[in-house]
């Protein structure tokens, strides 16, 4: 009998000690993230990534009877990106465009492939073609948007995302929807790619541009030291619930060796 209480005591530990270790892997994935905003607040359109913490089930051997199973749940932290807008900032440069609505800018990325992004710090490239800071092709209904340098005219956007040089429309800025924008894999500089096309919804209805205007980041430095700290904070209490954890598995295996 007093065995069979050492091992249920034992077991309820055991699944406290997963749970308190669970806390941790997720502590320490908030911290990651939490460093990436930190280090992407001065991109231009730049979507805050956080973590939406949820449960699992799992199943766990009974250890007083060595039949069956006992189910409990642990945390998880799921990665999700926050399309909340960044606040609008006037740079009065005619190749900054800035997107009112939810659709995202396409680029063209160097092996070929379509990115998405909300960065409309644009410039012209040697080659007169419209590209992002990075030197990706900036994407029209019929490809890169192509301007003549000899030309004195600056560009104008119209806030349907014609392109024009003087009278000549050089293209139209193609902007993209998604029906569920959480679908979109975040990869590097403000971009995401779209791994399966059929979350791709169509061409923006409900979308304008704004020519010489930046849409910034929706995070801030503040507001990430801030949530810093209470990571660091909710690290260290679990932490210390580990260590509990640990020491009473210590004194269950001491009382069983001695009884």
């Amino acid at each position: 009998m007093a065995h069979a209480m050492l091992r249920r005591t034992g077991n309820r530990m055991n699944v406290g000690l997963y749970n308190a270790a669970a806390a941790l892997r997720a502590n320490d994935r908030w911290q990651e993230l939490i460093a990436e905003n930190l280090a992407s607040s001065s991109i231009p359109g730049y979507r805050k990534q956080e973590l939406a913490f949820n449960t699992s089930r799992l199943d766990a051997q009974r250890s007083a009877s060595g039949t069956g199973t006992s189910n409990f749940s642990i945390p998880r932290a799921d990665r999700v990106t926050n399309f909340t807008p960044g606040e609008m900032k006037y740079t009065g440069a005619p190749t900054d465009v800035a997107i009112d609505g939810t659709a995202f800018f396409e680029v063209q990325l160097p092996n070929g492939a379509t990115a998405y992004t909300r960065d409309g710090e644009f410039r012209i490239s040697g080659q007169g073609e419209l590209v992002t800071k990075q030197g990706f092709r900036v994407l029209s209904d019929g490809g890169p948007i192509q301007i003549d340098l000899e030309r004195p005219e600056t560009l104008s956007i119209a806030s349907t995302g014609e392109v024009s040089q003087g009278n000549d429309l050089r293209g139209r800025l193609k902007l993209t929807e998604f029906a569920d924008p959480q679908q979109l894999t975040q990869v590097s500089g403000g971009l995401f790619v779209a791994n399966d096309p059929a979350i791709v919804s169509g061409p923006a209805q409900n979308s304008t541009v704004r020519q010489g205007w930046q849409e910034g980041a929706n995070t801030s430095v503040v507001g990430e030291m801030a949530t810093l700290l209470l990571a660091m904070r909710t690290f260290e209490a679990n932490q210390r619930i580990v260590q509990l954890h640990d020491e009473r598995i210590s004194k269950t295996i001491h009382a069983l060796e001695t009884s």
